[in-house]
């Protein structure tokens, strides 16, 4: 029985997969890896952490079916802000395994085959000394690359880009002596967005979120404006390539207006 389960869902893979090959495919995707915690728990994992580790082993999977689909940007919600609240074991424990995970993938010959670069977006100065360290190291190894690029959203809060954008656009026109009435006048989304911690990158065109939750909860709030939003159900150690597949095909078939 299983044998035929698995050639059902080898054959629903490979149709999708010709499916979305025929089409453009997004150039930026990002992904709110959400259900780590339901995972471990649903499953009856030992530790909370343990579902951490599932999740952070999924990314090997999503990255090379963004390969396979010549997908070249990702950005991937891996901490928030909020996170900080949860409980200082928690934290702790979450946070060594973004910095193994960061540090794999820095060393891994394949991240160096593929030329990724590797870039960490968010209020460092709220993350550990190790934390940042790891991600210096990292963003120094593939700081050169541009063919791929993975950006790791880490102590990340789209209220706080935004703010820290505004920041650093006054602090920019004040500094070249621009009066008051002169900054206030350069304050248009244009600069704005020149400020923020994606400055090199696309907007997002699709938006994935998994494990049912139904809500963004800042993610790239600025930069989203006109992306596509799907929402999976599945939590993410458990996302599978159909699911991604679906996910590209319905932002596929969609009609983007852009606000028109």
């Amino acid at each position: 029985m299983q044998l035929i389960k698995d050639l059902i869902y080898r054959f629903y893979e490979n149709k999708l997969l010709s499916e979305v090959k025929g089409e453009k495919p997004p150039r930026h995707v990002g992904l709110i890896l959400d259900g780590n915690r339901r995972f471990a728990i649903e499953r009856g994992l030992k530790t909370i952490t343990e579902g951490h580790r599932k999740g952070a082993d999924k990314l090997d999977e999503v990255l090379s079916w963004c390969e396979e689909l010549k997908i070249r940007n990702i950005t991937v919600w891996v901490f928030s802000t909020e996170n900080l609240s949860r409980s200082q074991k928690e934290v702790k424990e979450l946070l060594q395994v973004i910095e193994g995970k960061i540090q794999q993938l820095s060393q891994d010959p394949l991240t160096h085959k593929r030329a990724m670069k590797i870039k960490a977006i968010g209020k460092m100065e709220l993350l550990p000394e190790t934390t940042r360290r790891v991600i210096r190291e990292a963003e120094e190894a593939t700081g050169n690359y541009d063919n791929f690029s993975l950006n790791i959203a880490v102590g990340y809060g789209g209220r706080e880009e935004i703010a820290d954008a505004l920041k650093d656009l006054i602090r920019e026109k004040f500094s070249n002596g621009g009066s008051l009435e002169d900054i206030i006048r350069q304050v248009t989304p244009e600069e704005i967005s020149r400020h923020l911690y994606t400055l090199d990158l696309p907007d997002p065109d699709l938006i994935i979120r998994t494990s049912g939750e139904i809500r963004m909860s800042g993610f790239l709030l600025w930069q989203s404006a006109y992306s596509e939003f799907y929402f999976c159900d599945v939590n993410w150690p458990a996302f599978r390539k159909i699911d991604f597949l679906r996910a590209i095909r319905n932002y596929q078939q969609r009609e983007r207006r852009f606000g028109r």
